[in-house]
């Protein structure tokens, strides 16, 4: 345990830091799984709400990285990595085989 008062501060920031983290990480996950699923749903079915949802889960999603990588959350190379994966994703789902 902390013995002095700038190590008890430095204890309660980590854990408020770790928190927000898990919240902005969880978000992130979540939405990420959504337009998963959208693309998944979209290549079952396909059809111009289907897409709208592709389309939607993905901004969602790309807008939460993003704000991750802003905060600090995340190291803006592992936000690009993960926004590239959705891409490509969403690019194989939306764009026919050539």
């Amino acid at each position: 345990m902390a013995n002095n008062k700038s190590a008890k501060k430095r204890i309660e920031i980590a854990e408020r830091n770790r928190l927000r983290n898990r919240t902005y990480k969880s978000s992130m996950r979540t939405l990420m799984k959504r337009c998963f699923a959208a693309c998944d749903a979209y290549s079952a079915t396909p059809g111009d709400e289907a897409k709208a949802s592709v389309q939607t889960t993905m901004r969602a999603a790309f807008s939460k990285i993003d704000k991750a990588v802003k905060v600090g959350v995340l190291h803006r190379n592992n936000g690009a990595n993960q926004k590239s994966r959705l891409s490509a994703a969403v690019r194989k789902v939306l764009e026919p085989a050539s």
